[in-house]
């Protein structure tokens, strides 16, 4: 008997799979044993059809391919290379500690899968060797911890186990860094095409600076949508770990990886369903779109119009940053790091702070729709911004969307050289650690919590904007303008 290594996906996780092999005297056959999908049962045909291709004689015999353990489920077209090498290969030829990936064309080429990617980067939390297609080398060796050995035929993965070949080179992501992390200067719509909205803009900028949920809320055309599109261009460099978690998730969307440091914008019709958002299935159960928005932005637009259950629903990636799917055979967790970005109308009409346009709403109407959304899912948003309409007279340009990103890196190297990680993502602990106030913001925050009758979790809201806006200045210390300008982001019918 002989064993190759595989591993499967199920879900977001990955278990190692054992390919083994048994030669019987019997009746010539071939099976695959072992809970094999139907994708894998498949793979007998391929594998068939690439060992003739390569000029192996099958021998006469019953041929026993099991995948252990047997108990648990597995799919996916990668296995064909394990497979195929486990019949083809001598007794004496083994790697116990190598990882075989890879689907079979009839004539013996090796493929790449969608699955291989975030099979290998989970693979990778240890050092760990793959045999793999050439056609998956390129994305594979921006993993780090891997080494990596690259194939483009049956043929060429046989020889291999005799004459072992050098491991692919790894590849660095060509970009600009900062702190360890990478950015690139990529503006395909800008802010200065947004017509006004100076507090607004300032508001995006404090929220993309520090990762901080931020609700706009305005009259139709005042460029809610305008600037929340616009916010993913200016959002803090990523690192590496990062980007490699956002191309797992575009593996799983059976994209092609782009590995740039983009962070990704999700904006789901208010119409979606629970489980289109939130993610679900019967029996695999699959990402939504607030996995998909992890480390980038998920943006609700109208958001009085998403239904009861689906805002109800968001309070928990909101407070955990990450989602869990139960049912009744397994149970996935899903990473669900984003900023929340969400715009709405103040009104069903949409002008209730117009000056051009009456409001034609009842006050029970604009009472009913504002209590669509609960005080606990907007105790999880740090910055309101009521925008007003724009005045094209008075209209002003404004910073580019290069400048405000010039601006958030340098928050986000002076937030990664203090703490490591952004503002938003302080503990209470944390937080208080590097909240160095003077004495006259200390004392606004302490009137404005007596005057306004602010719960804790607001006061925590406020210091780490507070927190945010120092550091766009380059300030360690926490001054009377930067309390009072945080706390003007506060929800206004609060206290």
């Amino acid at each position: 008997m002989r064993k190759l290594k595989c591993a499967t996906l199920e879900a977001n996780k990955v278990y190692p799979v054992e390919v083994e092999r048994s030669f019987l005297r019997a009746l010539p056959s071939f099976s695959i044993v072992g809970l094999a999908g139907n994708s894998i049962q498949e793979a007998k045909e391929r594998v068939k059809a690439a060992l003739l291709a390569c000029n192996f004689t099958f021998p006469p015999k019953k041929i026993t391919i099991n995948l252990a353990p047997s108990d648990l489920k597995k799919s996916g077209s990668h296995f064909d290379l394990a497979i195929a090498l486990s019949i083809a290969l001598p007794e004496d030829l083994l790697a116990e500690d190598l990882y075989i990936f890879g689907e079979l064309g009839l004539d013996g080429r090796l493929k790449d899968t969608a699955s291989i990617f975030p099979i290998v980067l989970e693979l990778a939390k240890e050092p760990v060797k793959i045999l793999a297609p050439k056609a998956s080398c390129d994305k594979l060796s921006k993993i780090p911890n891997v080494t990596l050995y690259c194939v483009d035929h049956l043929k060429d993965a046989i020889s291999f186990f005799k004459e072992p070949i050098e491991p692919y080179k790894s590849t660095r992501l060509d970009f600009k860094s900062v702190a360890g992390a990478f950015y690139e200067e990529y503006y395909p719509i800008d802010f200065q095409e947004v017509l006004g909205q100076k507090l607004a803009i300032r508001a995006a900028l404090i929220a993309a600076a520090g990762g901080h949920n931020i609700l706009f809320e305005g009259s139709p055309g005042s460029g809610k949508s305008m600037i929340a599109k616009r916010m993913r261009y200016i959002l803090p460099p990523m690192k590496l770990s990062e980007i490699l978690e956002v191309a797992k998730m575009e593996s799983f969307e059976a994209k092609e990886p782009a590995f740039r440091p983009i962070r990704p914008f999700r904006a789901p019709h208010h119409s979606a369903t629970k489980a289109s958002i939130f993610g679900g299935g019967s029996s695999q159960p699959q990402p939504g779109e607030v996995a998909f928005a992890n480390k980038g932005i998920l943006f609700f637009d109208e958001l009085p119009h998403f239904s009861k259950s689906v805002l109800e629903a968001l309070r928990e990636p909101l407070q955990e940053r990450k989602v869990h799917i139960s049912r009744v055979n397994t149970k996935v967790e899903y990473e669900a790091d984003f900023w929340f970005v969400a715009a709405q109308n103040p009104c069903p009409c949409g002008y209730l702070l117009s000056s051009k346009k009456a409001c034609r709403c009842t006050e029970a109407e604009i009472a009913r729709y504002r209590s669509k959304i609960s005080g606990p899912l907007l105790d999880r948003i740090d910055l309101f911004v009521q925008m007003s309409e724009p005045d094209l007279e008075e209209a002003k340009p404004h910073a580019s969307s290069k400048e405000l990103h010039a601006q958030v890196i340098q928050a986000y190297e002076f937030q990664m050289s203090r703490q490591g990680k952004l503002n938003a993502h302080l503990s209470e602990s944390e937080l208080e650690e590097v909240l160095f106030m003077s004495d006259e913001a200390s004392s606004i925050l302490i009137q404005a919590s007596q005057n306004l009758g602010l719960s804790l979790r607001s006061l925590t809201k406020i210091k780490r904007v507070a927190r945010t806006i120092a550091d766009l200045t380059q300030s360690q210390t926490i001054e009377k303008s930067h309390m009072l300008e945080a706390i003007s982001y506060r929800r206004r019918d609060e206290g």
